[in-house]
C-alpha cells in the first residue's frame, strides 16, 4: 500500500500506519478485503440508482412522458402503452400505474362537455369488468398547471383483492381533439396511511410523481 506524501510535522498517514499489516497479511486475506470493498461500492451504486427517478417517453400519435420512482416496468395489458407497478413481499399488488390509449367518438362543442358524456359509458364498462365495483366519485380534475382531465374513482376487485382505483381521462385541449390517454391507477388500501379513499389515489405517495409529471408532447 503506497503512502500519500505528507509533511513530517503532520505525522504518519493512515496508509503508512496500515502498510506493515497489509504487506504482512496473507494474499487470500488481502483478496478478501479487496473483494469486500468492490462489493460495497457496487451496493452503494445500486442503492443510488434505485433512488434516482426513472423516465418514460412515448412517441406516435399521442406522445407523452412521465417520471417515476419506486415502481418497476412490467408488461402492459393488451393494447396498453405502458405499465409500472410494485408488489408486496407475498406478490400481491401494492401500486399500479398504467397508461392506455383513449379515443373519443366524434363530438361537437367543448372537450370539457364531451368527457362527462364519455365517462358515463366508461363507468358502465368498469361495472361489467370488475367484481366488487363501487363508484366513489367522478368529475373534473386538475393534473398540473397545464393539464385538466376527468376522473373516475372506485373500488375494484383486482387479482382477488379489493383495491382503490382512480382512472384519469386526458385529452390535449385542442378543438375537436379525440385522441388522448387513460391513466389507470391502483393502490392497496394498506399501502399508505395517507390514502384512505379512491379519490386520494395519486394525490400523495408513490403514484404522485408519475401523475404530476405527466406531459403530452
Amino acid at each position: 500500500m503506497t503512502a500519500v506524501p505528507m509533511k513530517s510535522e503532520y505525522g504518519p498517514t493512515l496508509g503508512r500506519l496500515l502498510s506493515p499489516r497489509w504487506n504482512a497479511a496473507p494474499r487470500l486475506a488481502r483478496a478478501a478485503v479487496i473483494g469486500a470493498a468492490v462489493a460495497l461500492v457496487a451496493l452503494l451504486l445500486a442503492a443510488g440508482l434505485t433512488l434516482e427517478n426513472a423516465h418514460y417517453a412515448h412517441g406516435g400519435l399521442v406522445p407523452f412522458s412521465f417520471s417515476y420512482r419506486g415502481l418497476y416496468r412490467v408488461a402492459s395489458e393488451p393494447g396498453g402503452y405502458v405499465k409500472v407497478e410494485s408488489r408486496w413481499g407475498d406478490g400481491a399488488l401494492k401500486y399500479s400505474y398504467a397508461v392506455d390509449p383513449l379515443r373519443l367518438p366524434p363530438y361537437s362543442g367543448a372537450l370539457s362537455g364531451e368527457l362527462p358524456i364519455y365517462a358515463a359509458s366508461y363507468i358502465r364498462a368498469l361495472r361489467a369488468r370488475y367484481r366488487g365495483f363501487a363508484l366513489r366519485g367522478e368529475g373534473k380534475t386538475k393534473i398540473s398547471n397545464t393539464l385538466t382531465g376527468y376522473q373516475v374513482a372506485y373500488w375494484a376487485d383486482v387479482e382477488g383483492r379489493l383495491l382503490y382505483a382512480r382512472d384519469v381521462l386526458l385529452v390535449p385541449e385542442r378543438a375537436g381533439e379525440r385522441d388522448g390517454v387513460n391513466i389507470r391507477m391502483l393502490t392497496s388500501p394498506t399501502a399508505s396511511a395517507q390514502v384512505s379513499s379512491p379519490l386520494e389515489v395519486g394525490e400523495t405517495g408513490v403514484l404522485l410523481r408519475p401523475l404530476k409529471t405527466f406531459l403530452f408532447g
